[in-house]
């Protein structure tokens, strides 16, 4: 029989919950455990990191970016002497967790936020949805290389292996809804379908002009939602009626089939050509092209709907959220695909919580949550977590949210100024040479620093 004290003893160095309880309100620890349940994991004990814990640390690693895993944990829990795991631990500890519980941790409590009081969420009552991808540099790995590949350019492969990801998100709210994860050389126009299923009715997608295809539009249009586009140039659309507002109906046919085929397959729908003038742009007076489901021009007016498509504009403000303001180092920290995996979900994670908040402080001040700085929010969540009270009550508890949220609703931002920003790079080439197969593992050296030291002695 095992000694007592040495029992209570192990139990008392297991991590607990107390400081995560503020984010046990915006991701329910319920969530957590059915999602460990589901994939058999509440079975498996970890003897320092129990699987509930380990979920909290990868939604941590965004949250704490630029700290490293054993400060993540510090982070998460008040100390205890001897009680900080190894960096080898928790890696193992990450790998025992695997991909799966994060991902279904994602999809059971990632919602929409949006309500039709939230600005900019809605309109005539459909729910504003924008769908694009963006990618992660991986950690420069074989087995990274192996899962997700490296880009391609005519000077060499690039620096980091890379995963694309393909992300619905809500535009009113910035959340990202769903997603998925592919190698870097997965087109998003071939993702696209899979994300597609989730439309659901009343929705209106804004996507941009790599994804226009028959087939995918006929997707929208099956699951009873509404689709708002930008088309390329070369995409030939004849008009066949001309409006009052000067946007025209034409039919959007399969590109393959005989003529009957192709003429009962085809879809009715309406474009929109306008130019933007006077902005100084490079591209100033160019003819733009938007495509829409929306065929009604009295309730859907041209001029109405060129202004709200800038609404997808709003998912590239949440790319750059959760890249540049919550990632904040280089390249994911995983060396294995299904740690990279698990990480991207951690952070996606890790983004609706601090836009939960958002939206939360928001209404509760009557804000535009646009108006609520991301930056701003994440500075006070990392500041404000580690000081909740030690065995804080129901109450105790409700009034330090409540705070938080006060102080939150203070981090507004002025209105954003009008403006045209061309998509350019300050420096595009480095001056040094190119990292190769032959750098990736260079050869160590057989001596000490003092060892390898030669003094040339100068001859006079």
């Amino acid at each position: 029989m095992r000694d007592t004290a040495s029992v209570l003893g192990s139990r008392s160095g297991l991590p607990d919950d107390e400081r995560i309880r503020a984010l046990e309100l915006v991701i329910p620890k319920d969530h957590v455990q059915a999602v460990l349940a589901q994939t058999g994991h509440d079975a498996r004990r970890c003897p320092v990191l129990p699987h509930w814990f380990v979920a909290w640390m990868v939604i941590g690693f965004g949250l704490f970016s630029k700290d490293s895993q054993r400060q993540v944990f510090k982070r998460l829990q008040r100390f205890r002497p001897g009680a900080t795991p190894s960096r080898s631990t928790v890696a193992e500890a990450r790998k025992g967790l695997g991909a799966a519980p994060m991902r279904l941790l994602a999809r059971r409590s990632i919602r929409l936020l949006g309500s039709p009081g939230t600005r900019g969420a809605f309109r005539k009552g459909m729910r504003l949805m924008a769908l694009d991808s963006f990618v992660f540099d991986l950690a420069d790995t074989e087995a990274n290389e192996e899962a997700f590949g490296r880009p391609e350019s005519g000077r060499a492969p690039g620096a980091f292996p890379q995963a694309r990801v393909l992300a619905l998100c809500e535009t009113g709210s910035r959340v990202l809804w769903r997603w998925q994860v592919k190698p870097c050389c997965r087109s998003e126009a071939v993702m696209a379908p899979v994300l597609l299923r989730h439309l659901e009715p009343d929705m209106l997608l804004l996507w941009d002009r790599g994804f226009l295809s028959h087939k995918l539009v006929q997707q929208v249009l099956g699951r009873g939602a509404h689709l708002l586009a930008r088309v390329k140039k070369s995409f030939v659309l004849e008009p066949e009626e001309v409006l009052p507002d000067g946007s025209f109906l034409t039919t959007l046919r399969p590109p393959r089939g005989g003529r009957a085929a192709r003429e009962a397959g085809g879809v009715r729908v309406r474009v929109i050509e306008y130019a933007i003038t006077g902005t100084g742009h490079k591209d100033d007076g160019e003819t733009h092209r938007l495509l829409t489901t929306l065929l009604d021009h009295e309730e859907h007016p041209a001029e109405e709907l060129i202004v709200l498509y800038h609404e997808r504009w709003e998912e590239e403000t949440a790319f750059d959220e959760l890249k540049t303001h919550l990632k904040e180092r280089p390249v994911l920290r995983s060396q294995s695909p299904t740690l990279a995996v698990q990480e991207m979900d951690g952070l996606m994670l890790a983004h609706f919580a601090v836009r939960a908040v958002i939206q939360e402080a928001a209404e509760a001040e009557g804000l535009d949550p646009d108006q609520v700085s991301f930056t701003g929010t994440l500075t006070v969540l990392r500041c404000r977590l580690p000081e909740l009270p030690k065995g804080a009550g129901e109450e105790t508890l409700k009034q330090w949210w409540k705070e938080l949220l006060a102080e939150v609703a203070e981090e507004t931002i002025p209105p954003r100024r009008y403006r045209f920003n061309p998509r350019v790079v300050k420096r595009k080439m480095s001056g040094w040479e190119k990292k190769k197969p032959r750098h990736r593992r260079p050869p160590k050296p057989s001596k000490t620093f003092r060892e390898s030291i030669t003094i040339q002695h100068m001859l006079l």
